[in-house]
């Protein structure tokens, strides 16, 4: 894998259905509750870990900090499903999405850190849908599957 100074996006691809109860508490554990849920999450062995054990349900990659940014202006949410905006953003965290970002990036900052925003993004299906071999086969052999490095950007981008 990537290097520990990164952090990863996972999204939920699979559904519940049919999914054994040790699968559906990691995925609890890691806030994907449903299907096309993203959480952004640290590098770091025991993420990696239950990576691997739900590797069949979600798929994986190192997030840029441009895309980042994308994701908390067009799917950051409060509670209320109030939406994140700038204003909120300067009077209770005291920094701008951008600043916010590099913070996040350096690991000096965390998404608990902002008040009220939901640990997890809801994402639309892709445009254009997952790839080829769509959502039960692994991303290497045409797939949505696993671990796609910096593909991932690509993906969210379709989905936001």
């Amino acid at each position: 894998m990537a290097e520990s100074n990164k952090r990863i996006a996972v999204i939920r691809v699979r559904g519940k259905k049919k999914v054994k109860k040790e699968i559906e508490d990691t995925m609890t554990m890691l806030k994907l509750y449903r299907k096309n849920t993203c959480v952004i999450i640290k590098n770091t062995k025991p993420y990696i870990g239950m990576l691997e054990k739900i590797k069949d349900y979600v798929t994986w990659g190192e997030i840029d900090e441009k895309t980042f940014v994308e994701l908390l202006k067009k799917r950051g949410k409060l509670p209320a499903k109030q939406k994140l905006s700038e204003e909120y953003m300067k009077e209770k965290a005291k920094t701008s999405f951008e600043d916010f970002a590099k913070d996040f990036f350096a690991f000096k900052k965390e998404l608990k850190d902002i008040p009220g925003l939901k640990q997890f993004f809801r994402l639309n299906p892709p445009k254009q849908g997952f790839e080829r071999k769509g959502i039960k086969k692994p991303y290497s052999l045409g797939g949505a599957l696993g671990y796609r490095k910096e593909k991932i950007n690509n993906l969210i981008k379709n989905m936001l």
